[in-house]
């Protein structure tokens, strides 16, 4: 798993874009609107390639959760920015790869497309044929100011007031060189959110693009609002989108094929199936410019995916067995789950410089379907809870038999320890989701949503080993937004 090293430089943005590094400043002093006039619903279409972010959120989001540990100076490869902050739970400095900073700023750059591409519609009489794409923008919109909000902001309180920071929601391109943001509140930003997802996402019926898993076709809309929905508690909004992914109302056979067709591959044909956009279980795939698979990347970082997490990643589930998964290892404890296939942009073949990209899945089946059985779960509808659950598992478990690995709440309240037949159900959900979406960063936004604590454990030089609980309610739970958006007058996030 060696790879070459490589000179990364900035990549040049077509628009302008919120917040960008000092470096750029100087262009932002001067005002002169330089963007391509988007006046047919061809060049609109293009324009909206560019509406989702081109980075992923998978080194901060995992590092910070459970899914990271120290494995000691002597024994990873290398101990560096930004693995050691954001392990520590401290503010990560720059804007490099894998930072909450470069992701702001990505989400933001998709942010200012999806906001063109709305005023070109305004501007212009397309007519019916650009409601795909004003559909497309407005989703695309809500999608990164819902990651945004995620991640920058506290976690939304089901029933509270949601009173603390937002993020700042534009809503039109920028005419201004300095426009001044403010950030609302949390309340205000899902609200925001809550109306493009329910305007925009009635406009992408019959949708139609060339390579469907690139853009936010109506199966993949549906999946992010079960998301969404989830996360604001409306149960019965999350079973409905996700029961009208598919017509046939059928996820066991659309999901990740553990057992099925990933089983016989090679370790390299794995990641390239993995993220294939052909794949039903991909439903919105993002191409992302990241070195998260390398072993300069979370492959060797002293804080990242090792020995610990890797027993737990294959150990025994609640359903009496273990998941198959193709980790891979780079040299113990040092592993990777091997879902990711990096592509080589070459910038100068002679010199070998360019710029790592992998195939990022942000929206699938198999999230989709633990969605609806979590919303299941709420509504104490626990047998449909488990036939999801189930569907889930016999993809997973290698000569999966019902009798033998079919779960039931006996089992999860004797496996878990628990008397309460919803919190066996939950900690049953929150295993198979843990595992399912390893080194995917999903399992930062269920340690939010449920409030869960933290454990890290730190490795002194002498071998000694103490450790640190990230509480709910702790401040550090929320990433700092970046300095340049303070500078900018942006409010930080309290600490």
């Amino acid at each position: 798993m060696k790879n070459r090293i490589i000179k990364v430089g900035v990549l040049s943005l077509g628009l302008t874009a919120l917040f960008l590094s000092n470096g750029c400043k100087k262009f932002l002093d001067e005002n002169p609107d330089r963007r391509t006039e988007i006046n047919t619903v061809d060049k609109l279409a293009q324009l909206l390639v560019s509406a989702y972010p081109d980075r992923n959120y998978f080194t901060f989001a995992e590092t910070a959760s459970d899914n990271a540990e120290d494995k000691s100076a002597a024994l990873a490869g290398h101990n560096n920015e930004p693995f050691v902050s954001i392990y520590h739970w401290n503010v990560a400095e720059g804007t490099g790869n894998g930072t909450p900073t470069e992701y702001w700023n990505a989400c933001y750059r998709a942010i200012a497309v999806a906001n063109q591409a709305l005023q070109s519609i305004e501007d212009n009489n397309f007519g019916i044929a650009a409601n795909q794409y004003k559909g497309e923008a407005l989703v695309a919109r809500a999608y990164a100011q819902f990651m945004l909000v995620t991640f920058f902001s506290e976690a939304y309180e089901i029933n509270g007031a949601n009173s603390g920071l937002g993020v700042p929601y534009p809503l039109e391109p920028e005419t201004t060189a300095r426009p001044t943001y403010e950030r609302g509140t949390v309340a205000s930003t899902y609200a925001q959110i809550k109306k493009d997802l329910e305007e925009g996402l009635p406009l992408l019926r019959g949708a139609i693009y060339k390579v469907p898993r690139y853009h936010f076709t109506e199966q993949a809309a549906k999946a992010f609002a079960a998301r969404f929905y989830l996360f604001t508690g409306e149960w019965d909004k999350v079973i409905q989108n996700a029961g009208e992914i598919y017509t046939d109302g059928n996820f066991k056979n659309k999901i990740r094929q553990y057992v099925g067709d990933l089983y016989a591959l090679s370790y390299a044909e794995h990641r390239v199936e993995y993220t294939k956009a052909e794949k039903t279980w991909n439903l919105l795939l993002a191409n992302t410019y990241s070195v998260f698979q390398r072993s300069s990347g979370a492959g060797n970082a002293r804080y990242s995916f090792g020995e610990s997490v890797k027993n737990y990643f294959v150990a025994s589930t609640v359903y009496g067995a273990a998941f198959r998964n193709r980790y891979g290892i780079y040299t113990a404890p040092n592993y990777t789950t091997n879902k990711f296939n990096e592509y080589f942009y070459y910038t100068n073949v002679q010199a070998g410089t360019g710029y790592p990209y992998i195939m990022a899945p942000i929206l699938t089946a198999d999230e989709v379907l633990l969605n609806r059985a979590e919303a299941y779960i709420h509504k104490g509808q626990y047998a449909l809870a488990i036939n999801d659950l189930n569907d889930f598992a016999s993809t997973r478990i290698v000569s999966y038999n019902p009798t033998t690995h079919g779960l039931t709440i006996a089992k999860a309240r004797s496996y878990f320890g628990v008397t309460e037949d919803y919190q066996a159900m939950i900690q049953a959900l929150l295993q198979t989701k843990r595992i399912a979406f390893m080194q995917e960063g999903i399992r930062w936004m269920d340690i939010l949503r449920f409030k869960l604590p933290v454990r890290h454990n730190f490795i002194a030089a002498d071998g000694t080993q103490t450790f640190q609980t990230l509480e709910p309610g702790d401040k550090r739970r929320v990433f700092q937004i970046p300095q340049d958006a303070i500078d900018a007058g942006v409010t930080p996030n309290p600490r």
